[in-house]
């Protein structure tokens, strides 16, 4: 794409936008060589690297990319077997650092499926990371003037001596300050350093009273720093030491850079990635500062910009508009006054789509689609060549020939101001046959103009499709709105009322107009009316809509609030009425306990523990049924422990019958206690029933082969999915009456069948 048509469509300034996110220098250099896309795969493929950034910042806040420091002239020496300065070995042990620190924000994350980022997985696993040179080089070098003691044995050594020798000078030099024979001589007693060498201030009216060097006298010259005789050779000592204290350091910087010599292509690669990284998530954070969305790639010519915003307009003014061109006509022309937004809405078409295709998303609501055109042509605003001594008219010209000359089928026209700057009966011939050659070259055109020749060629031409940007004639300003469909209408007229114009002048102006452009232009009147009635009616049932959506979504959330309330009751219900039936059956088992106890005189108290049992049942009878439960099961329970009479017979001592009955319920005495063991079996079969079902069936089962002393009994319930085993199995562990179970052997069902053990 021609740069001009770039830097026209402002996309120098997205660039510069774009390059204030990054954050290395690597990062900047490469956003300002991006440059547009215009193949389909690879601004699908771009799309995609932002799309995963987007996301992962969402998910983990942002990449931690700090601004890296530039290291390729010290790979270069290291390529040349060079040595590093402190300085540059700090640079590259930071370098190695944020690195590692990249490629742990990605790596690090629990809460993420890897496999959801194909894109950008490569590149954070290809960063090479060694964290123990990045340890070495932090270890050895404090800063950039400072190496550690144990940077070596030998460099601690020559430190330990010159800490000792420094001591001793300065020991020396405080003596001589506070002698009772130079303190005198002394203009402050001080210990200081000229030339590296240490010196004490002296007056200078009595320099020649202290026998030593001078290495330095102060601007006024009142001071001369003298290094005493006394500590000369020590001074020469600490000079010596602190040579070898830099051969040393030389040693361990040189030893340094050679343990970084095999790295050099690690380091370059990672200053390509990072570069690469840092440009990724820069578009993903413009993209999400800028509300952008990623749009549909189609490949049909077709473009639908839902809401588009022109991004160098501040968000709070920027008005949106819907465009859309390509499916029922390949050329649109906007008309309407200036200043009424036909330009923005040229540029927020081209420049959304060059943001698009260079990996950035668009502002726009979901569901916008383009198209990836093999280039976007533009000829927008006075573009006059004063070198060439170029009318308007010309430089626009111009443009038009380079453009029809290189257009394509699958190239975007942008014409702004189509034909002008010339004779209008000329100008707007010229601007038809313009768009019928693009047209006929089936390229897609979006064009501007003030010709209403134009509108009446669109309304009746196949293929064209008129629009207009909305006007305010009420407050003579434009809304800014885009209107497809619509062409737009005359106001002149009605601005020049509105501004007080004399209404005679207006009248003449009327009646000059021909007839059938009074028609068309009353139709076109007519329509827009008709199409702000219709935007404003759509609103209103959009908005209805959603207020129905909204109130759908209310009461559904209530059913299931309401559902799961009812559940909840249910539940709680069945679990106080199993709470009950379970310490009713205990209190029944404990009667039936003592019954059997009973000696076979002891008819009142067997009659009195027969009373107790039924006012008992009484009572779970009115506790089970305020639960709201089928007391179905308190029938059971109650049978449970009737015997086949229906009265106690016991005869007494004078040889009469005695006997007494309760009309509610029963439990009769029989002497035997064995009265069940003829009629029960030894095994019952559950096979198919719900684990509720069967713990319900085999509770009664167990209780009567209680009573009437049978064991062991079996259980049958069949393999299956093990899931009624397991629940009859965990009832069992409850069961006062059971002593043991078993799955059955060989012969006997194995794990079919459950073998049980009473008490």
């Amino acid at each position: 794409m021609n740069e001009k048509y770039l830097k026209t469509l402002e996309y120098d300034k997205i660039v510069e936008k774009l390059s204030t996110y990054c954050k290395t220098y690597i990062g900047k250099q490469k956003v300002s060589a991006l440059l547009p896309l215009f193949n389909n795969t690879d601004v699908v493929n771009q799309l995609a690297f932002t799309n995963e950034a987007v996301s992962l910042i969402y998910r983990k806040g942002s990449v931690p990319i700090s601004d890296i420091p530039d290291i390729t002239l010290s790979i270069k020496n290291l390529e040349s077997d060079g040595v590093l300065s402190t300085i540059s070995l700090l640079n590259i042990a930071r370098f190695l650092k944020i690195s590692r620190e990249v490629k742990e924000y990605f790596f690090s994350a629990d809460d993420i499926e890897l496999s959801m980022y194909t894109k950008i997985y490569d590149l954070f696993d290809l960063l090479y990371t060694n964290k123990s040179i990045e340890d070495k080089i932090f270890s050895i070098i404090l800063d950039e003037n400072t190496i550690d003691d144990n940077a070596s044995p030998k460099l601690s050594a020559i430190r330990k001596e010159c800490r000792r020798l420094e001591q001793d000078i300065r020991d020396k030099l405080n003596n001589f300050i506070h002698s009772s024979t130079y303190s005198k001589y002394i203009m402050e007693p001080i210990v200081t350093i000229r030339s590296e060498r240490y010196v004490i201030p002296i007056k200078e009216e009595y320099r020649t009273q202290v026998k030593g060097f001078i290495h330095d006298v102060s601007s006024s010259g009142s001071t001369v720093f003298i290094e005493p005789i006394s500590v000369f050779e020590l001074n020469n000592e600490l000079a010596n030491l602190k040579v070898d204290e830099d051969i040393e350091i030389e040693k361990i910087l040189t030893n340094l850079s050679a343990s970084l010599y095999d790295y050099t292509n690690n380091f370059l690669n990672n200053i390509s990635i990072l570069g690469d990284l840092d440009v990724i998530f820069a578009k993903a954070s413009y993209s999400k500062d800028i509300d952008g969305i990623l749009p549909n790639i189609n490949e049909n010519k077709y473009i639908n910009l839902i809401s588009a915003r022109h991004p160098l307009i501040e968000q709070k003014i920027v008005v949106p508009i819907d465009i859309s061109i390509g499916k029922d006509y390949s050329s649109l022309v906007i008309t309407g006054p200036n200043t009424g937004g036909k330009t923005v809405s040229l540029k927020t078409t081209g420049l959304l789509l060059l943001m698009a295709y260079s990996g950035i998303f668009i502002p726009a609501k979901e569901g916008s689609t383009i198209y990836v055109f093999d280039n976007i042509f533009v000829d927008i605003g006075d573009e006059q060549s004063i070198q060439e001594n170029l009318s308007t008219f010309s430089a626009h010209i111009s443009n038009v020939v380079e453009i029809t000359n290189n257009v394509t089928s699958h190239s975007l026209v942008l014409l702004d101001e189509l034909g002008s700057g010339t004779d209008p009966i000329e100008g707007a011939n010229l601007a038809i046959s313009i768009l019928k050659f693009l047209f006929d070259a089936n390229a897609t055109t979006i064009s501007t103009t003030h010709y209403h020749e134009l509108k009446n060629y669109c309304l009746v031409t196949e293929g064209f499709q008129n629009a207009s940007c909305e006007f305010d004639v009420e407050n003579l300003k434009p809304t800014y709105k885009l209107l497809i469909g619509i062409p737009g209408k005359s106001n002149a007229f009605a601005i020049s009322k509105r501004l007080g114009l004399n209404q005679k002048i207006l009248e003449m102006a009327n009646s000059l107009m021909k007839d059938d452009e009074i028609n068309i232009e009353e139709l076109m009147k007519s329509i827009y009316d008709s199409k702000v009635e219709i935007e404003k009616e759509k609103e209103k049932i959009e908005q209805n809509s959603n207020q129905i959506e909204t109130l759908r979504k209310s009461l559904e959330n209530e059913k299931n609030t309401q559902e799961e309330k009812k559940n909840k009751i249910l539940e709680d219900a069945r679990t106080e009425a199993k709470q009950i039936l379970l310490s009713a059956k205990e209190k029944a088992n404990a009667v039936i306990k003592d019954l059997n106890n009973l000696h076979k005189n002891d008819l009142t108290t067997a009659n009195n523990l027969r009373n107790e049992l039924n006012n008992d049942l009484k009572e779970v009878s009115k506790d089970t049924t305020s639960t709201g439960l089928n007391l179905e099961a308190l029938r059971e329970l109650n049978n449970k422990f009737s015997l086949k009479n229906s009265s106690i017979e016991n005869k007494n001592v004078y040889g009469s019958s005695n006997t007494k009955t309760n009309h509610h319920s029963s439990v009769t005495f029989n002497k035997g206690n064995n009265f069940k063991s003829q009629n029960i079996s030894s095994e019952i079969n559950v096979i198919g029933m719900s684990v509720d079902e069967a713990t319900f069936v085999i509770d009664k089962y167990i209780d009567d082969c209680a009573i009437a002393k049978l064991s062991p009994v079996r259980i049958v319930h069949g393999k299956g999915t093990g899931k009624l085993r397991e629940g009859i199995h965990k009832y069992l562990k409850t069961n006062p009456h059971v002593k043991s179970f078993r799955l059955g052997t060989f012969g006997e069902g194995e794990m079919g069948v459950t073998v049980v053990e009473l008490k």
